[in-house]
């Protein structure tokens, strides 16, 4: 059976222990499907390091990559607009005597990039390291091609055509070759133009560090199309309909698409052939376009996840619905964005006989109709997420199941993962069930109606008249889970978001901050539950899932959060650093004998650091004119969230336990974990509720009744009086554990001995963090497999934030335009030693002050400080001043904001005659 230990060790017996994809199928006899997989396989096994591709079809153990030269390492090149680059060393595969010695990043000079281009990975031969450990090397080769398209914008040459990349770290021209302008089967005065799109909509914005589940909620436009690769028209377009035609016989100035055919040589530029004609830049939705192809996001669905996606019967069979539990007769309803297209979640609020709350959480049962290793499921786990853009988006499913199938769309029955939660009056979950369910969602609400319902608007409570018991019933349980939260010490940043707002023609009219009412909250609320509920559970059960984490900051970030903000008379109270000074060996061993003195290197240690010391600090500056620059740098200090097969907590939010649960359409992590959790209840159930498999946290307590069958839940929900607080029989949830029970935040109560976890007298971020190391129970889904996922799934989704951050950044530059000589008030953000960087105050605009436009005086950048000091005037620019500045240009290249310095008029000074002493 093929398998990476397998395939490891038939690289490690070769002579060198590095072997080619076409040796390893001949010599492990594998065929058909088998080598599919076989290259499937080395692709993983590269991501998590086990491997290093030497080549096109080597493959090695990465100490043996290294082992035939004294200074080569592997990584990944950073090349420059100047032609320099800086690698980004794999230290898992750096030769034995460069451990222990490098710095930092390897420095790559003009002349030896070689044939590299921007973002290949490349074995690196290091030239020269420097005392401080900072190297110099040169490319020996690339390993791997990061770029096999590039978008530009193509220009006719006297002797030959060209493109130059709009990526302006690929600074070499790509040459075209004469033939090989036009996508193959295409006639130039035929091509389908890109100019127009149809009514573009405005989009809800991002999720906050407390990883709200609603990002999702904005428009989703069909985003897809065939395997075509012409411009020609598709029901699947990324642009939507084409409403007009462009004769393409004159490509200059145009954007286009680049397959890259030659690669550069030190003596001749790289070659290629143009694959798609995308517009002029300036068109509307082209920038989409290029950002799309310029970060090689998936776009096209192949013709095989198309036909198995229309192959999907959308009618629930009757013996499906016999196997879950039946909560069609309850108002549940979901709550999304007014031009939100695909629905995955839905809750329902109401009161127990006991006094406390049930919330029911149901998540879109995706894990139903995308199955394992189908061409559905391969092309999820490509995609990794949905990526949205403020007017469309690219779906990570195809549509007939991302908007109808899977969507949780009103008065349709819907297949659906329930979790359903008793929570006492504290917001401690006293107990939970999961198990399948099946919906019929009672209303499409959006955040606008729940809102204006709950703030006494009498046209929609006169609309939603049966709902607004429940709709306040929602409200009040967010806020005491809200305010469980805060007492654990979860960080809540509410940093504006910029929404770009377009007019009846599509075209931009507004940059404002996004509203985060009420209704976004409880949402928050409600999936922040479900999603720990859901980790708790399958943690408890010891069978390998992923997870949410979030580590706690470095020392290093937070000693440099606590010089700026302490210029402002702030602190997190981690009291005073302490700094290490450490020798390595290998400078010891090479000063001895020499009479010199091996170097030091300051290095902060550890510091005590907890999500309560963000918190504290966030609501001391609440409402101060600093608020907004420190909590934008208390952000920056933080580390990134990622998805992880260990459980490491999540620092933002104070949890110990957390998963992706509550978006399977968009999110693959969650359609992982989806059918972790589908399988543990099939097969290790604590309850039977007819063919219902029910899991739940732990044995309740003596007394409890059995689960209620369908019959009763029916029974329950035609006696239910939608238009006031119910009263209801007490639902028998198996018990979990309270605040009251343990000193850890939600850590299981019935810890079972050996899963690596926090111990129960100390949360992940406490001094005395202790974690046990135990056997895992055999999953539906390997340790390894699974970490080959999480990696997967995490540069999916920071591809996915640098796509929408980049395209925001170049719609700004856009809206801008026609503004350049307008002043406005601005907050700086940033200072560097080239400049500052200033906010608009009223248009979450951002753009830079360069320093050598500050005339009036010699202006000098102090490290130490952070500021821009004058040095005859003395004049200072430092972090969270305000300044009126007018927007000076827009660079049309790099899409960035320039502003210059208004210059405030002072009043003439009056001349006084000098009085005469008598």
């Amino acid at each position: 059976m093929l398998s990476d230990a397998v395939i490891l060790k038939k690289i490690q017996r070769q002579p060198k222990q590095a072997a080619g994809y076409k040796q390893l199928v001949r010599e492990l006899g594998l065929h058909g499907n088998e080598r599919k997989e076989l290259s499937g396989r080395l692709q993983k096994m590269i991501s998590g390091g086990q491997l290093v591709k030497m080549d096109s079809d080597r493959y090695a153990i990465p100490q043996a990559a290294t082992a035939s030269g004294k200074n080569l390492i592997a990584g990944k090149l950073s090349l420059h607009r100047d032609g320099f680059g800086f690698v980004i060393p794999d230290l898992a595969s750096a030769a034995p005597n460069l451990k222990g010695r490098l710095s930092g990043d390897i420095f790559i000079p003009p002349h030896a990039v070689g044939s590299a281009m921007h973002g290949d990975r490349v074995l690196v031969e290091v030239t020269n390291i420097r005392d401080d450990g900072r190297a110099e090397g040169r490319v020996l080769r690339p390993i791997d091609r990061a770029h096999p398209t590039v978008v530009g914008i193509f220009h006719h040459g006297s002797r030959q055509n060209y493109v130059v990349a709009l990526d302006q770290k690929i600074s070499q021209q790509i040459v075209i070759p004469h033939g090989m302008e036009y996508p193959e089967g295409t006639d130039p005065s035929s091509v389908v133009g890109r100019s127009s799109l149809a009514k573009a909509q405005s989009a809800e914005v991002g999720a906050t560090i407390a990883e709200k589940d609603t990002a999702r909620r904005r428009k989703v436009s069909p985003a897809t199309n065939d395997e075509r690769p012409t411009t020609g028209s598709s029901r699947h377009r990324v642009l939507g309909e084409e409403v007009a035609r462009r004769d393409w016989s004159d490509l200059e100035n145009v954007v286009v698409d680049v397959e890259i055919t030659d690669w550069p040589t030190a003596t001749q530029n790289p070659r290629g052939r143009v694959v798609e004609i995308l517009g002029y830049e300036d068109d509307f939705g082209v920038d989409v376009e290029i950002i799309i192809r310029k970060y090689h996001l998936p776009h096209r669905f192949p013709a095989q996840v198309l036909t198995e996606a229309e192959a999907i019967e959308p009618i629930i069979p009757s013996a499906e619905i016999r196997k879950r539990r039946d909560f069609r007769d309850l108002p549940i309803v979901t709550i999304d964005g007014e031009t939100a297209r695909d629905f995955d979640d839905a809750v329902l609020v109401q009161r127990l006989e006991n006094g406390n709350y049930e919330l029911q959480v149901h998540i879109a049962d995706v894990a139903q109709y995308v199955l394992p290793d189908t061409a559905l499921d391969q092309e999820a786990r490509l995609r990794g997420t949905s990526v949205y853009f403020p007017d469309r988006a690219v779906p990570m499913l195809p549509l007939e199941l991302s908007t109808d199938i899977c969507s949780l769309r009103p008065q349709v029955d819907r297949l659906v993962m329930s979790c359903l939660m008793e929570i006492d009056n504290r917001g401690e979950i006293v107990g939970y069930h999961i198990c399948p369910g099946v919906i019929r969602s009672a209303e499409r609400m959006t955040y606008t109606a729940v809102k204006a319902v709950l703030e006494g608007d009498e046209s929609f409570q006169a609309k939603y008249a049966g709902l607004v018991k429940n709709f306040e019933l929602m409200r009040e349980l967010a806020m005491i889970l809200n305010r469980k939260r805060e007492r654990r010490g979860s960080i809540d940043f509410d940093l504006p978001e910029p929404m770009i707002e377009f007019d009846e023609l599509g075209l931009m009219k507004s940059i404002t901050r996004s509203e985060r009412n009420i209704a976004n909250r409880i949402i928050e609320e409600f999936m922040l539950s479900a999603n720990e509920c859901v980790a708790g559970y399958l943690e408890n059960k010891r069978f390998p899932s992923l997870y949410r984490v979030h580590e706690k900051p470095d020392a290093k970030r937070v000693y440099d959060f606590e010089v700026i903000a302490a210029t402002f008379g702030y602190s997190l109270g981690v009291g005073p650093l302490p700094i290490q000074r450490v020798q390595f060996k290998s400078d010891r061993r090479s000063s001895y004998g020499t009479g010199k003195r091996a170097r030091e290197v300051e290095i902060p240690k550890e510091v005590h650091i907890t999500p309560r010391m963000y918190q504290k600090l966030t609501e001391k500056i609440a409402g101060k004119p600093e608020e907004r620059i420190l909590s934008y740098l208390m952000l920056r200090s933080l580390k990134q969230a990622r998805y992880s097969e260990e459980n490491l907590g999540h620092f933002a939010l104070a949890a110990t336990t957390y998963t992706h649960f509550t978006s399977p359409i968009r999110r693959y992590p969650d359609l992982i974990v989806h059918r972790i959790l589908k399988d543990v209840l099939r097969d290790s159930p604590e309850k039977w509720d007819g063919e219902v498999p029910i899991g739940s946290l732990s044995s309740g307590p003596k007394g409890q009744h059995p689960p209620p069958d369908d019959a009763a839940l029916k029974r329950r929900s035609s006696t239910v009086d939608h238009s006031s607080v119910h009263s209801l029989e007490e639902r028998p949830f198996r018990a979990a554990p309270t605040e009251h029970n343990r000193k850890g935040v939600l850590a299981p109560e019935n810890s079972w001995p050996g899963r690596p976890r926090h111990t129960d007298a100390a949360t992940p971020w406490s001094k005395r963090r202790e974690r046990e190391q135990v056997e895992l129970s055999e999953g539906p889904i390997s340790l390894d497999e699974l970490h080959a996922i999480s990696e997967e799934s995490s540069q999916s989704e920071r591809r996915a934030d640098d796509a929408e951050r980049e395209l925001m950044e170049w719609k700004k530059a856009k809206f801008m335009q026609d503004r350049v000589g307008e002043d406005f008030d601005g907050l700086i953000i940033s200072v560097t030693k080239f400049g500052f960087f200033v906010e608009l105050t009223d248009m979450f605009v951002e753009g830079l002050v360069p320093l050598n436009t500050l005339i009036d005086d010699r202006y000098t950048y102090h490290e130490n400080t952070r500021e821009i000091i004058g040095q005859r005037s003395r004049r200072t620019f430092r972090l969270g001043q305000k300044v009126r500045v007018i927007v000076d240009r827009i660079d049309p290249v790099e899409k960035k904001i320039q502003f210059a310095l208004l210059e405030e008029v002072k009043p003439p000074r009056t001349k006084h005659k000098k009085r005469l002493r008598i």
